[in-house]
């Protein structure tokens, strides 16, 4: 199994980059997180996973190992391949997606393009337990956070935001300010729309 390649970056598009690791170059697959993780200098390092099927062999490369990992549970699960895995780690952070299956935040596995409802329901019975135990999510810290956030939106809906840009602006809050209180939340979502 190929766990990393360290190399000169040769080519960086948003969906692969190429590595130069001893004159042979390595197409990996990337999300657009690692993307956005690879610094514009010639060496490089990236994370790797190995998808061996009978007609291909494909690297996907990843910037820390924890968005591996998160990666690798999600293929676990039966509907989820390695391009649906991808899109969901280009569409959210590996943290997003740990708090929103610990949290059973369907919605959120559900925004993801191309997961509907059966599948995302899947993935959080599928991994839960498993998200909760290997990173010891604090189950109640983080319901505690889901609520604030929750009642925070609906005020904000009930003042006449737009319910879109509200959550945006609320996500930005609660990821900066995780222990940000209901009244405090609302404060700073004002400010900001």
């Amino acid at each position: 199994m190929i766990t990393h390649i360290q190399g000169k970056l040769v080519e960086k598009n948003p969906t692969d980059v190429v590595i130069d690791c001893n004159g042979v170059g390595y197409l990996i697959n990337i999300s657009l997180h690692t993307f956005s993780q690879i610094p514009n200098e010639e060496h490089l390092k990236l994370y790797t996973h190995l998808q061996v099927k009978e007609d291909s062999h494909s690297l996907y490369g990843f910037a820390s190992i924890g968005e591996r990992d998160v990666f690798r549970l999600l293929i676990s699960v039966s509907g989820i391949g390695t391009n649906t895995a991808r899109t969901m780690l280009s569409s959210l952070t590996p943290k997003q997606i740990k708090e929103g299956i610990a949290t059973e935040d369907v919605a959120l596995i559900q925004s993801v393009k191309g997961i509907g409802l059966k599948t995302a329901q899947r993935v959080i019975i599928d991994l839960k337990d498993k998200i909760i135990k290997i990173y010891d999510i604090d189950e109640v810290s983080v319901n505690k956070s889901n609520t604030n956030k929750d009642e925070a939106l609906s005020a904000l809906e009930v003042l006449g935001f737009a319910k879109k840009q509200a959550e945006k602006v609320v996500e930005k809050i609660v990821a900066s300010e995780p222990d940000a209180n209901v009244e405090t939340i609302i404060k700073l979502a004002l400010k900001n729309l």
